[in-house]
């Protein structure tokens, strides 16, 4: 077995479009940067094979093409299939060799397909007692599980998160459990409990850096990656 490298920052691969989303990924590297993670950024085209990476990021953006999880469209099509397929490549690499992944809105719907779940392609009809708007703001109420891997790393049994999905995860993957939900009952965290860091949150982590518990997601990716190293 090689030694560790002490001295070696883990690399983080973060995932996005080819084009866009700059904002997101400048934050989700500020939030690598700060606990001593080297970020990678990798887009569609990009030769992900011949990079090494210790953990995974799989950011927001728009929907996953229902195919992934053997579904016919229920909505206006809005999809990246280039993207769909260089995230679905990833995601499976870090399944494959038990990588640390942390993935974002869009990134926990693909894992969660990936591991052969499905998703609501609409939410409009299935909220009752929170609102659809978008906002970066954290005025949606999170219901943590507890003693989920997300109460221990959040450190409470509620919290504010921000909104900006139009989908959400329906039945849950292999091996994933529900870790949190909203007031309406929509899933709003998964995990498995059997992965040494494998966590998908339907809202944006990135847009929250100044609550401390927010930064907690990126810090315990880092340090489940500087194992690795």
């Amino acid at each position: 077995m090689a030694e560790r490298d002490l001295n070696r920052a883990p690399t983080i691969a973060v995932t996005g479009p080819s084009r866009g989303a700059f904002g997101p990924r400048f934050l989700v590297a500020c939030a690598i940067r700060w606990y001593g993670g080297k970020p990678l950024q990798l887009r569609p085209g990009d030769p992900w094979r011949q990079h090494r990476y210790d953990g995974v990021v799989i950011t927001g953006g728009h929907d996953i093409d229902p195919v992934l999880y053997t579904a016919e469209p229920e909505v206006v099509p809005k999809y990246d299939p280039e993207r769909d397929a260089l995230e679905a490549a990833i995601i499976d690499d870090a399944l494959a060799h038990r990588l640390p992944l942390l993935g974002i809105c869009r990134g926990a719907q693909l894992l969660n397909a990936r591991r052969g779940g499905n998703l609501y392609q609409e939410l409009r009809s299935r909220r009752h007692k929170t609102s659809h708007r978008r906002t970066v703001l954290p005025l949606k109420t999170l219901d943590i599980v507890p003693h989920s891997r997300l109460a221990d790393l959040l450190g409470t049994e509620r919290a504010q998160i921000n909104s900006l999905h139009n989908q959400a995860i329906n039945q849950l993957g292999q091996q994933l459990q529900v870790s949190g939900r909203d007031l309406d009952g929509i899933i709003q965290a998964i995990e498995d409990p059997d992965h040494p860091f494998l966590l998908g949150v339907q809202w944006h982590p990135e847009f929250l850096l100044p609550i401390r518990r927010q930064r907690r997601l990126f810090q315990a990716l880092i340090e489940a990656a500087s194992k690795r190293v």
